[in-house]
């Protein structure tokens, strides 16, 4: 692994303010009932298994899971949600992708487009920076007394993780993306706590932006997260750390 840690980003995110938190459970939801469409068992469905860890690890109530997931025979069912991928620039040559759920292309292709121009960036085709990524799963266990870097070392080998990697409040276990499910219900066996468990892109190197190009990125990246059909963001740009104590 190049080895960054990403726990302390997604530390200040998930102390956002409710406002903020119930938008990511509503993305979740969205996320879970198209995983749940046609088979809402995820003893039998591992991709519905994998978003339900997700959904737990960003401490989404069961009783919202639950419905979102009794959803996929509903007002999801009478929608054609697709899954599409956009990749671009951001101020300064910043690497982004942006994964959507969405039911309406256009609106979805045209709002990102607007968002990143907007905001010194710009909307690249197919492959423009996804080489710069790596596709891992990731899972973070919360650090407790009672859990040791042997122990999680070990489930972890046991669960074929490619790496561990230990910060001062959590392990970082990565996996490669055809062992993911495997691995997450394996150490949730284990009785470990995930902080996160998710597919995810892992930048190979990070870029320093100067305070203002900082300023605009945090500013489309914002932009990007509070449309309703991004899922995700990821990039190579380097973010201040203040908000971990929030």
């Amino acid at each position: 692994m190049s080895g960054h840690s990403k726990w302390h980003n997604i530390q200040a995110k998930k102390g956002k303010a409710d406002a903020a938190r119930g938008k990511i459970f509503t993305k979740l939801g969205r996320e879970l009932a198209v995983a749940a469409k046609g088979n809402p068992n995820p003893s039998t469905n591992s991709k519905l298994a994998d978003v339900i860890a997700k959904a737990k690890a960003a401490n989404m109530p069961n009783d919202n899971i639950e419905r979102s997931i009794k959803k996929a025979a509903g007002e999801v069912g009478d929608k054609d949600y697709k899954e599409l991928t956009y990749e671009g620039y951001g101020v300064a040559g910043s690497a982004v992708i942006i994964t959507t759920l969405t039911d309406n292309n256009n609106r979805t292709a045209g709002d990102i487009r607007a968002i990143m121009s907007k905001n010194g960036g710009s909307l690249g085709m197919t492959g423009c920076v996804s080489y710069m990524f790596d596709t891992k799963g990731v899972i973070v266990v919360e650090r407790t007394p009672g859990l040791d870097e042997d122990t999680v070392t070990e489930y972890a080998i046991e669960a074929g993780a490619d790496d561990v990697v230990t910060e001062e409040d959590a392990f970082e276990i990565y996996t490669s993306v055809a062992a993911f499910s495997e691995a997450r219900k394996l150490l949730e066996e284990r009785g470990l706590n995930f902080l996160q468990a998710e597919i995810t892109q892992i930048p190979q190197s990070k870029i320093t932006l100067p305070a203002d190009k900082l300023e605009t990125f945090l500013k489309m990246l914002d932009k990007l997260e509070e449309n309703d059909d991004v899922q995700n963001v990821y990039h190579n740009v380097e973010l201040p750390e203040e908000e971990d104590e929030d």
